[in-house]
């Protein structure tokens, strides 16, 4: 991926400063617990920060202290790379946005070790990457990058990239008010209807990751040879069918709530294909 050189994004918060430490709600938290959260989110669709803070004793409201808000050091080489894959996505997404006579509000990418608290509670770096719809920023443990190369086999740095811009793509999802309605569903319909209606949000995010990749190439040449390979075997690492089967050892499609491997793949170049964000349409697909 050609993006040394490049604007990088002035919405980076490096809170990684501040420690990471493993304490949720005021105690400290074992790999068990966090373990435990895991599983409990895939089968049961809850979020791994409400169950954290459930075996915890906290609340999905409670706070640690973060470190200041600062920039990233300017030698950081993984910040300077997560910085200009964000200001790629500003730039594609402003002008998709104004095309569309819309007005892009540009997302905070928050980068943090161990956990940090956010609008939605306590994050966890073993959640992976998040974003969080009520401060519209992005979260990111750099660490998570390794695990992505070496326990999930997926290198690469446009796995990486793909990473950042479905985070970015629950944002678009947010402005979009799609979230807002997902939000309004819940309590509405049955836990597995509702993990349905998850895995057609988080294809969305997918798709709309395709679309930025297809706009950043086309303005700017970004790809370069096997890109799009180290994107589609990130996607088919991260399906549910994949990390269920190797966490649990059994696949239960009912918790599915980011879709199978075939799936992501599918999505994710649907969009880098068309560039639409109609096309991006998994709600009313008939097949995913």
């Amino acid at each position: 991926m050609k993006w040394e050189g490049n604007r990088q994004s002035d919405n980076v918060e490096d809170r990684r400063s501040g420690g990471g430490g493993g304490r949720v709600g005021g105690r400290s938290i074992g790999l068990g617990s966090v373990a435990i959260a895991l599983v409990v989110s895939y089968f049961l669709g809850i979020s791994p920060v409400t169950v954290l803070n459930v075996l915890t004793g906290g609340s999905p409201e409670s706070q640690t202290q973060s470190a200041p808000a600062q920039k990233p050091p300017a030698d950081d080489r993984m910040a300077a790379f997560v910085s200009t894959v964000l200001a790629d996505t500003e730039d594609v997404w402003k002008d998709v946005f104004t095309r569309g006579g819309a007005t892009y509000r540009e997302p905070k990418l928050v980068l943090f070790r161990g956990m940090t608290s956010t609008a939605c509670g306590q994050g966890q770096a073993a959640m992976g990457p998040f974003y969080c719809p009520a401060d519209q920023s992005v979260y990111i443990d750099l660490d998570f990058y390794e695990t992505l190369k070496n326990q999930l086999g997926a290198p690469g740095d446009f796995a990486q990239a793909y990473v950042i811009a479905h985070e970015v793509g629950h944002h678009v999802q947010n402005l979009m008010g799609i979230t807002t309605k997902m939000e309004q569903m819940r309590g509405r319909v049955s836990q597995t209807e509702y993990n349905a209606l998850s895995v057609r949000l988080e294809l969305q995010a997918d798709c709309f990751s395709g679309v930025w990749a297809n706009h950043a190439q086309a303005a700017r040449q970004l790809l370069e040879q096997g890109d799009v390979e180290e994107a589609m075997n990130a996607a088919a690492k991260i399906g549910d069918d994949a990390l269920q089967r190797a966490g649990a050892g059994q696949v239960v499609p009912d918790s599915f709530t980011h879709g199978t491997s075939a799936q992501r793949q599918r999505w994710f170049d649907t969009g880098l294909k068309n560039g639409s964000v109609k096309g991006c349409d998994t709600f009313s697909a008939r097949q995913l």
